[in-house]
């Protein structure tokens, strides 16, 4: 027999928006049809925008007293992530990105699974799709090995404890024994919560039930920027932390070093007519190959989105590698971070 409305503990959605009159309708929209039978309340931790976001956000309150609006006073994801959770009521906490849509099932098989698991942190698969060309091939780059690297919270795998998961739903009680979000952390925040969860007892639990829709970045500028910045914490990350990053985060900025170099040293070849220099133009040429033969793969979504992952994915690799390495080596001080993912 079903729970009943009442026998469920009531869940609160938290979402940080800065900038997203592109998505926050459809976000919050799948909130509100989500079919848990629980009651619910979705806290958005506004930013300043500039692009009439925080417009759509007051009708879609002004429609419905469950959605409520709170100031991001730091005006950063961690930040707006912690000003939500302090203003929420109930004992489960749902993190919400701007740029996703969650499937009506999501929270019933969350707290489901939290509460059969008695996990502290519940997350699923994060499935981008894209509605032009360009954000086909971003979305590609998501799911595959050459890009981010086809890892479980991309692709799917086995239900099991993890060391992170996408998104998260929270027991409300342990995110605020732990101290909340590290607001210091502008990017990879939530990798760097559930070490704590974990390092405290805790568990991080990974269901494919959950399969959530992401949309990509909607211009070469503002994925440049994304993954510029995401590399930079990263980088920042490895170096606070060390082995407790993954060694394919450091994969890019080690490719980006090899191409560099050897392009150096060909030019330098050529320039001094030192012909057994001029063969490291073999780094780079594989490069290229290795882009070529990659986007072949993609264009079978289509040819204009193959074409676009000749583009794509060098940059997703450069942004994230130099972006690495001037995180890990501390060469930049201010990090200009984008609400969300």
């Amino acid at each position: 027999m079903a729970k009943k409305a009442d026998a469920l503990p009531g869940v609160s959605y938290v979402m940080p928006v800065l900038n997203e009159v592109e998505h926050i309708q459809a976000a919050v929209n799948s909130l509100t049809a989500q079919d848990y039978a629980g009651p619910f309340e979705i806290i958005l931790a506004l930013g300043p925008s500039v692009d009439g976001t925080n417009d759509v956000i007051s009708a879609l309150a002004l429609r419905d007293s469950r959605i409520r609006s709170i100031p991001n006073q730091l005006g950063s994801t961690p930040g707006g992530l912690n000003a939500a959770i302090r203003a929420s009521s109930y004992p489960i906490v749902v993190r919400v990105d701007a740029h996703s849509v969650l499937p009506t099932y999501y929270t019933r098989v969350a707290v489901r699974v939290l509460l059969e698991t008695g996990a502290d942190n519940v997350g699923g698969v994060m499935k981008a799709e894209g509605t032009t060309p360009f954000q086909k091939a971003v979305a590609h780059a998501y799911g595959s090995p050459e890009g981010l690297g086809g890892t479980q919270h991309h692709v799917g795998g086995k239900a099991g404890p993890a060391d992170t998961a996408y998104l998260g739903v929270f027991q409300r009680n342990r995110l605020v024994e732990v101290g909340l979000f590290d607001e210091g952390i502008k990017r990879g925040q939530d990798w760097e919560l559930n070490r704590r969860l974990r390092a405290t007892g805790g568990t991080v639990w990974f269901t494919p039930e959950l399969t959530v829709v992401y949309r990509p970045r909607s211009s070469l500028r503002k994925l440049i920027r994304q993954f510029v910045a995401t590399g930079i914490w990263r980088g920042e990350l490895a170096r606070r932390f060390g082995s407790a990053n993954s060694l394919r985060y450091v994969v890019p900025p080690a490719a980006v070093l090899a191409v560099l170099a050897a392009t150096i040293l060909g030019v330098v070849g050529l320039a001094s007519g030192m012909p057994w220099l001029v063969l490291a133009f073999v780094v780079p040429g594989l490069y290229a190959a290795f882009v070529v033969a990659a986007s072949a793969v993609a264009a079978r979504d289509g040819l204009r989105t193959g074409l676009w992952y000749l583009i794509v994915l060098p940059c997703i690799h450069f942004g994230w590698g130099i972006g690495f390495l001037l995180g890990f080596l501390k060469l930049t001080r201010n990090i200009t971070e984008h609400t969300g993912r």
